[in-house]
Formats: C-alpha cells, sequence, structure tokens
C-alpha cells in the first residue's frame, strides 16, 4: 500500500447537511422497523389484540413494506425522488400518531399498514436521493458506508430503546418517538434536496407494476404464513410480470438491467447476508432466553455491545471498497459473517461458556455482516445513470425486504426438524454457514473481470485484452475519506 495519507474529498456545507438529514431518515425508518417486537405483549394488552394475532402487527408493516419498495423506487425516477421522500416522511409520522393515539386492534392494524407504506415511499427515494447527490467513487462509498452503520445502528437501538421506553413510558412511546424526529426532517429537507431532472413524458408502466406488487404482496404473504397456494399464486404473477416487462414500451424494471453483473450478483449478495444473519440472531435470541433462560434486557445487552462493530464497519467499509475493490469486500464481508458463525455451533447449556463463545463471534460476525451490506449496496447500485437510482436502490431495498421476512421461517423450519431445541438451532445454524460461504464463493466468481470476445489486435499477439472492471470495483491505491 503506499506510504501517502490518503486523498480526501472535500464536502460543502450543504452537502453535510444533505448526509445528516438523509442517513438520519434511515436510521428513523430502521428504528421504526424493529422497536415494536420487544413491546409486542404491551401493544396486546393495550388495544385488546388477541395473543395469536400479534404475529399480524408485524405482518401488516412487512406486506407492504416489501410489496410496495420496487414500484416506488421507479416512481422516484420518474415523479421525483424528493417528492416521495417527503411525502413517505409526512406518512410515517401521520401513522405513528394514529398507533400511538390506537385503543382498538383496527387502527393499530392500519397504523402499521401505514407505515409500511411510509417505508416502501421513503427508503429507496432516500438512498437514491444520496446516491445521485455523491458522486460515483469515494464520496459516494464512504456517504454508503455511514448508511450502512446507522442502519444496523438503528436495528439495534430500535430493540434496546423499544424495551426501555416500554418499561418508562409505555408502547405507545415507541409510535410517538418517530414524531419530532419526521418534524425536523420535513422542516430542513425542502430547503436542502433539490429535485433532479426526470424523464419527460414517460407514463408507469401499469400492468408491470400491479403484477409484481401482486406477486410480492402474496410472495411475502406465503412466507410469513407457510402458505404453498399464496407461494404458487407469487409465482404466476412474478412470471407474468417477466412476460409483460419483455414487451412493454416502458417497463418498470428493463430487463438489461437485471442481467448486469452488479445488479444480479450484488444483490444476491444482499439476499445472502440478510436471510442468514437476521434468522441467525431470531434463533439465538430463542436460545438466550430458551436454554439460557437470560431476560430480554440481558438478551438485548449480549446483541447490544457487539453491535458496536456494526457501527465500525459501516464507518470503514468505504475505505475498504477504496482500497481493495467492492468486490474483495463483498465477498469477504460474507466469508468473515459466514465463518464467525461456526463458533456458535459449540454453545451448549453451560452460561459462562455459551457467553464467552458468543460476544466474540457476534461481534466479528457483525462487522462482515456490515461490511458485506456497503459493498452489496455500491455493487448494486454502480454503473448506473443517475435516471434509474431510483430503480437501483428500490432492487436493493427489495432484496433486503424479502431476505429479512424469509430467513426466520426457512431456518426455522430447519429447525424444527430436530426434536431438541438446542440441536435444532445447531442444524439451522450449519445451514447458516454453508450457505453464506458457498454464496461469498458464487459471488467473487460472478463479478470476476469479464474478457470481452473480440479477437486480438495485430499489435496483441498475445490474445484478447481483460475487460477493465468497472471503476467501483478496482482498488485504489489511495482511497478518499470524507473530510
Amino acid at each position: 500500500m503506499s506510504g501517502t495519507p490518503p486523498d480526501r474529498v472535500r464536502l460543502t456545507t450543504r452537502e453535510r447537511l444533505i448526509l445528516l438529514v438523509l442517513l438520519g431518515a434511515g436510521f428513523m425508518f430502521a428504528v421504526d422497523f424493529s422497536i415494536l417486537n420487544v413491546a409486542l405483549p404491551d401493544v396486546a394488552a393495550g388495544v385488546g389484540l388477541r395473543r395469536t394475532a400479534l404475529p399480524w402487527v408485524t405482518t401488516a408493516y412487512m406486506l407492504p413494506a416489501a410489496g410496495f419498495t420496487l414500484v416506488f423506487g421507479r416512481l422516484a425516477d420518474l415523479v421525483g425522488r424528493r417528492r416521495l421522500f417527503l411525502g413517505g416522511t409526512a406518512l410515517l409520522m401521520a401513522a405513528s400518531l394514529l398507533g400511538g393515539f390506537a385503543t382498538a386492534p383496527g387502527p393499530l392494524l392500519a397504523a402499521r399498514v401505514l407505515q409500511g407504506f411510509a417505508t416502501a415511499m421513503a427508503t429507496p427515494a432516500a438512498l437514491s436521493l444520496l446516491t445521485s447527490t455523491f458522486a460515483e467513487g469515494a464520496a459516494r462509498d464512504r456517504a454508503l458506508g455511514l448508511n450502512g452503520a446507522l442502519l444496523s445502528g438503528g436495528f439495534t437501538v430500535g430493540a434496546l430503546v423499544g424495551g426501555s421506553l416500554v418499561s418508562l413510558l409505555s408502547w405507545r412511546a415507541a409510535f410517538f418517538i418517530n414524531v419530532p424526529v419526521a418534524v425536523l426532517i420535513l422542516a430542513t429537507a425542502p430547503a436542502l434536496l433539490v429535485e433532479g431532472p426526470r424523464p419527460g413524458r414517460v407514463r408507469l408502466d401499469l400492468p408491470g407494476a400491479v403484477a409484481v406488487t401482486g406477486g410480492l404482496l402474496t410472495a411475502t404473504y406465503a412466507v410469513i404464513e407457510k402458505n404453498w397456494i399464496s407461494g404458487a399464486a407469487a409465482a404466476v404473477l412474478l412470471a407474468t410480470f417477466l412476460a409483460l416487462e419483455r414487451r412493454a414500451p416502458a417497463p418498470l424494471v428493463p430487463l438489461p438491467v437485471l442481467r448486469r453483473p452488479t445488479v444480479a450478483w450484488g444483490n444476491l449478495g444482499g439476499l445472502v447476508a440478510f436471510t442468514m444473519e437476521p434468522a441467525m440472531i431470531f434463533l439465538l435470541t430463542l436460545y438466550l432466553q430458551g436454554t439460557l433462560h437470560l431476560s430480554p434486557l440481558a438478551t438485548g445487552f449480549v446483541f447490544g455491545v457487539p453491535g458496536l462493530a456494526s457501527i465500525g464497519a459501516g464507518v470503514l467499509a468505504g475505505r475498504f471498497i477504496g482500497r481493495h475493490g467492492a468486490r474483495r469486500v463483498l465477498t469477504a464481508g460474507l466469508a468473515v459473517q459466514g465463518l464467525a458463525t461456526l463458533p456458535l455451533l459449540l454453545v451448549g447449556t453451560s452460561r459462562p461458556t455459551a457467553l464467552a463463545i458468543l460476544i466474540p463471534a457476534l461481534f466479528v460476525g457483525f462487522f462482515g455482516h456490515v461490511s458485506a451490506i456497503v459493498a452489496y449496496t455500491v455493487t448494486g447500485t454502480s454503473g448506473l445513470p443517475d435516471a434509474e437510482q431510483g430503480l437501483a436502490t428500490g432492487l436493493t431495498l427489495l432484496t433486503q425486504q424479502v431476505a429479512v421476512t424469509s430467513g426466520i421461517p426457512i431456518l426455522s423450519a430447519v429447525a424444527a426438524t430436530r426434536s431438541g431445541e438446542l440441536a435444532g438451532t445447531h442444524l439451522a445454524l450449519a445451514v447458516d454457514v454453508t450457505v453464506t460461504l458457498i454464496g461469498a464463493a458464487l459471488i467473487y466468481r460472478g463479478l470476476r473481470p469479464r474478457t470481452p470476445a473480440t479477437p486480438a489486435s495485430p499489435a496483441s499477439p498475445a490474445g484478447p485484452a481483460i475487460a477493465e472492471p468497472p471503476a467501483f470495483m478496482k482498488p485504489s491505491a489511495q482511497p478518499a475519506t470524507l473530510a
């Protein structure tokens, strides 16, 4: 490596404020995703919701969040990212007020549905505003790294703050906490964010939007409820969507975009990362409380302390990408995530031994996980024009939503094939390690620089030259940092 100090990317005051607003919004939506999980029993008691209906508090959020992310990501390109970002933030504020004041199951579930819509509207718009504000390269890599750090921190803070708010105030505070943050964003963002150019006279591909949204909604429901009929219907709808896109004059998702190696393999990396790690955390939560008999608060600290590695990884991931390239960071991050899960196969019923294994392994695994998240976001959104950034970020966020929704049921089903809880957890973690490491190997191969099929020139008798990889995939001798 070069011994010279790294180049520094100078940001204007306005760019710093834009970064602060967009990262703050991402943090708020990440907290909103996880904050109610620990408060579900209190929510049920507060609005008279039956215990058997508790999963619908989460499902009501996940269905629109997963089903509409892609459509709203594309709409951001067509009707304006700033407009959708502000609209989604305002909708989240209104939905949070509705949920906080709810006294019956109906308004509460309606609030969760609206929060899911708000997430689908605002998160791809915010991420595409981030990628279009900062030019591809070192500045964008660092911005996405900070975004990944705050997203991971938001999930962790949501779980910890949710428990604290419920203990000190009530479950309603888990809704109301969004309101002042949303007001601050709505007060500052209009003066900072500038709407970029939009393509003229391009209409939304309505048949494609209906087919893909219906397919994603049905697929999400099928995974959550383990409903095979819904799964078959989802397959038909998504196949119909692909057929429609081949014939549409202005497709919702141009199929050549999906065939780009960076988009395809980058999103596969996100799918592996987000399917395996949250499912592993879910299984370990059951293990810590069911086998080791830890309290919910102690369980939160077991995950919260190693969670500090997530924040560090997000800060450093942009520098790693600048030095080593996104391909290496993505596959290395997945490999670290998988290998750090391997020692968890040794945990048993002894609390001191288990914690001595768990905490260091989680620390290392979270670092690799967040590094992979940042690298997959950089990979999946790079090499595309600004006019398609909403689509690109919609795809990466859709990958995240689908993976988080499907990972827990899949590994839980694997664990259920064993009669003992501990044996089932060990088997599911072994599958986690295997899938993650195989995924890392496939992605490393899939993102390798391609050799063009062109005849050698007379001046190059040795054969065709190897194609240059995209700029973001190549390591830089002198990585840039944000000043």
